[in-house]
């Protein structure tokens, strides 16, 4: 069995409820050993908003299942893996919308996005909202994605001198959403086209806005400071650095810590099985046997001791008389229409020979044979026409025509002669 020799990403997820009531953040990371792609997914619920914390799960849930499906295509078609994201947060926001149409009273729930998908040492990236992706590499800390929130135009302000960074820092729009999945028209989203290149050293960390309760500068220091740990000892720090605020009004936090162990070459690439391939030569496949009832519960809930297996006898031989019933009419029918046909053939054969028999001549000037159909004989005209010795197929589309004229007298009068 093929092994890596070591993982390829390190990666550790942290969470805790702050000073809130209720958990509305989720987040699920999915980096296999022996495998050199990975996936991660983060939704911050609108706290204070009807069930949030079920608009994070939604969310987050369909996201990763998404590119779950997607992930044995990741190498193959890379090119693909934004549109991959797209119609992963696409089809969140129509789960949303249908939780929300079948439950009218979660009305108003959201959640915002921050998905991952690491390829090697490249990063793609799909976010909505303001949870944060930042990057620390060479010492500095910034944050990758765009925030979907009044903050930059409040920070601008600041800049600009027209208030104070206290002021900022405090402003009661800060955290107000210019962009979220609500189930309605998703106003802007970041989905880059090409990949971020990770190098050697880098942390990632992917987070709900609860961890900016810790300033960037203290963010910054602490993960320059344990840069070379294990991402579990570097998540540990930082929840370590919340605690120790002790505020009161503390957000929910959830945040994945990503590194890069090594940039070796790929060794052996996953590939997706080409969908309806039946493998003649490999290992025997799965089997499923039906083992003798045990008394145990079913999937659905039922208990398989009360199912009649007389009912299901008895359907069995239901179906089985209808299929025979159906396939009897169908050849009646076949034999009918053969039988019709040869009728039709019969009688319009005897219809044109009628009359020059009457005259003691054949109608084909020549001896002929009968003609052994399926259901009955036939006489057939055979051989070569002759103009001297009987008539020719002008003279048999005569016969029709007087054979068509004595019938029609007969109509008239009602059958009569």
């Amino acid at each position: 069995m093929w092994r890596s020799p070591e993982p390829r990403y390190d990666v550790a997820s942290a969470i805790a409820q702050g000073g809130r009531d209720y958990q509305e953040d989720a987040i699920t990371t999915d980096f296999p050993f022996g495998m050199d792609s990975g996936v991660a997914v983060l939704a911050d619920g609108m706290g204070g908003h009807a069930a949030g914390d079920v608009a994070s799960k939604i969310v987050v849930t369909q996201v990763y299942s998404e590119l779950k499906f997607q992930s044995a295509n990741f190498a193959a078609f890379e090119k693909d893996i934004p549109a991959f994201m797209r119609r992963a947060a696409k089809g969140a926001n129509g789960c949303v919308r249908d939780h929300v149409r079948l439950n009218p009273g979660t009305r108003g729930m959201g959640a915002t996005l921050v998905s991952l998908v690491l390829v090697e040492n490249r990063m793609y990236w799909m976010s909505i909202g303001d949870s944060p992706l930042y990057l620390l590499r060479d010492g500095t800390l910034r944050q990758l994605n765009e925030d979907h929130s009044l903050a930059p135009q409040i920070d601008y302000m600041v800049e600009q001198g027209l208030i104070s960074a206290e002021a900022a820092r405090n402003h009661p729009d800060r955290n107000c959403l210019t962009s979220v999945i609500l189930g309605g028209k998703v106003a802007r989203a970041d989905c880059p086209t090409d990949p971020f290149e990770l190098k050697l050293g880098d942390v990632v960390v992917v987070s709900s806005d609860g961890l900016q309760y810790l300033e960037e500068p203290k963010i910054q220091k602490i993960l320059h400071k344990y840069r070379r740990r294990k991402a579990a000892e570097i998540a540990g720090y930082l929840l370590e650095a919340l605690d120790d605020l002790a505020d009161p009004d503390q957000d929910n936090i959830s945040f994945s810590v990503i590194k890069l162990n090594h940039m070796k070459p790929v060794i052996r690439k996953i590939v997706a099985k080409p969908t309806g391939l039946i493998e003649t030569h490999s290992a025997p496949a799965t089997r499923v046997a039906a083992l003798p009832d045990a008394g145990g519960a079913g999937l659905d809930g039922d208990d398989p001791a009360e199912a009649d297996p007389d009912a299901a006898a008895a359907e069995a031989e239901r179906q089985a008389e209808l299929v025979a019933r159906i396939r009897e009419a169908v050849r009646a029918e076949i034999l009918a229409e053969l039988k019709a046909e040869a009728g039709a053939a019969a009688a319009k054969t005897a219809a044109a020979e009628r009359p020059a028999a009457e005259d003691g001549a054949s109608p084909l000037g020549a001896a002929t044979e009968p003609f052994i159909g399926p259901l009955r004989e036939a006489p057939v005209r055979s051989g070569p026409t002759s103009d001297a010795g009987g008539a020719g197929p002008e003279t048999g589309e005569a016969a029709d025509q007087d054979e068509i004229e004595r019938e029609q007298p007969r109509a008239a009068s009602g059958g009569r002669a």
